[in-house]
């Protein structure tokens, strides 16, 4: 999967928040927050492809969480992301 191009990440008084740009807006794309670990995979896989693997490995690397609870969390932000529409095959 990748993330769609036309969303940017944006911290806002210590929140992150993904905000549609351009015709993205027009077209009833929504705001959403991320906590600080998925606004750092956001930031590390940029425009490259992804996979749940890839995001779980990254988390890993930088975050000390234990590997069901990082599995967990991919799957619930993997989730958010294709709710609102941002990630494409």
């Amino acid at each position: 999967m990748k993330l769609k191009k036309g969303y940017v990440l944006r911290e806002l008084g210590g929140e992150f928040i993904v905000c549609p740009e351009g015709l993205d807006v027009l077209d009833g794309g929504r705001m959403f927050s991320l906590n600080e670990p998925a606004a750092f995979l956001w930031r590390q896989v940029g425009d490259s492809d992804f996979t749940e693997e890839t995001l779980y490995q990254l988390l890993a690397e930088e975050y000390d969480v234990p590997e069901h609870t990082a599995r967990e969390d991919i799957a619930s932000l993997v989730k958010v992301l294709e709710e609102f529409g941002v990630v494409e095959e």
